[in-house]
């Protein structure tokens, strides 16, 4: 059994985990810590566990084997060495941390400490994600030479009463996120569309506050890719009824993904018409559940140590693009972490 102590409800999934916690025979809730003590200490009664208020307490148990990381995005670096250093293996909502510099040092860490860390980038298991994966490795799209993705919702759209939406307000709060849409809701696209479209070189993103809630409600980003491929990254906070799309264009087909709906046309299958796929290849486990086999039986993870940095890098270089004006070359980024010593 694995004993775990869970850090924080701050987060919208928090509750998601403890679910998934919950569900897996191998895994047992000891205690909860909460840097809202009273939100803490509800959630530890509902759970029927110990509130422990000192952090420190919490990681120096020796009957804690892990944590679970939903705390404001600002705590994770401090927390996650904090626990890594204390022996812990560390399960973390995305992202992992501001800057691809405190990645590097995290995952340094870790690896120093001989802990295991995952962070939930729960897309990259899902059965359409490895359809598209499959599309591109087969070349049955040709040379990629697009690939948009889109994930929107109404979460900062003023309900009837005037309020900010149904989103937490300190999902505003750009100090505990670091931002807004694109760092949180946008992380989903940002690591599919690197993924499908391999090494991204630069960008140019907007990230727009239409709402003035102090952080992006509504943004996009321009990636280009080493291969040639661009790729278009849409997310925002003010979108009723926007599905998930996933679109992959090439020079011998296009894959078209609006949520459960797949069609594929491609000049090397069927005469170049319209295939709407009927069986997928099945999900891979979820994040959680590979941080678990990882830990008991040292398998290797499906979600990588460079999906993880990659998302911060892509988000940190579109900030300074939205800052400053400009495209961004992302060895901007990348060279000065070397100057640090960092990479």
């Amino acid at each position: 059994m694995i004993y775990v102590a869970l850090l924080s409800r701050w987060h919208v999934h928090a509750d998601d985990y403890e679910r998934e916690i919950r569900e897996n025979k191998h895994l047992s809730v000891q205690l909860v810590w909460d840097e809202d003590i009273e939100r803490g200490r509800k959630w530890a009664e509902e759970l029927g566990v110990p509130f422990e208020q000192d952090l420190q307490s919490v990681l120096a148990n020796p009957s804690i084997d892990a944590i679970v990381v939903n705390t404001p995005t600002n705590l994770h670096k401090e927390i996650i060495l904090a626990a890594a250093k204390n022996k812990k293996h560390i399960f973390t909502e995305k992202v992992l941390a501001f800057s691809v510099k405190d990645c590097e040092e995290i995952f340094d860490t870790v690896k120093a400490h001989g802990v295991n860390l995952m962070v939930s980038l729960p897309r990259l298991t899902m059965d359409y994600y490895l359809y598209a994966q499959k599309v591109v490795d087969k070349g049955w799209l040709g040379k990629l030479t697009m690939v948009r993705c889109r994930l929107a919702h109404n979460g900062a759209v003023p309900n009837k009463g005037g309020t900010q939406g149904w989103l937490p307000e300190r999902f505003f709060d750009k100090e505990q996120c670091g931002g807004g849409s694109l760092i949180d809701l946008g992380a989903h696209p940002i690591y599919l569309t690197n993924r499908l479209a391999g090494k991204a070189q630069a960008l140019h993103a907007r990230l727009q506050q239409t709402n003035n809630l102090g952080v992006d409600d509504n943004a996009v980003v321009l990636l280009e890719y080493e291969s040639g491929a661009l790729g278009v990254i849409e997310t925002s906070f003010l979108s009723n009824g926007s599905p998930f799309q996933l679109e992959l264009y090439g020079t011998e087909g296009t894959l078209l993904i609006e949520n459960e709906q797949i069609r594929l046309k491609s000049s090397q299958l069927e005469e170049g018409e319209w295939i709407n796929p009927v069986e997928l290849k099945p999900s891979l486990p979820m994040p959680l559940e590979q941080w678990v086999a990882i830990i008991k039986d040292g398998t290797v993870s499906t979600i990588t140590k460079e999906d993880v940095i990659n998302l911060t890098l892509i988000n940190e270089a579109a900030a300074l693009s939205h800052k400053e004006s400009r495209r961004i070359e992302l060895k901007e980024i990348v060279e000065k972490c070397i100057v640090n010593n960092v990479l």
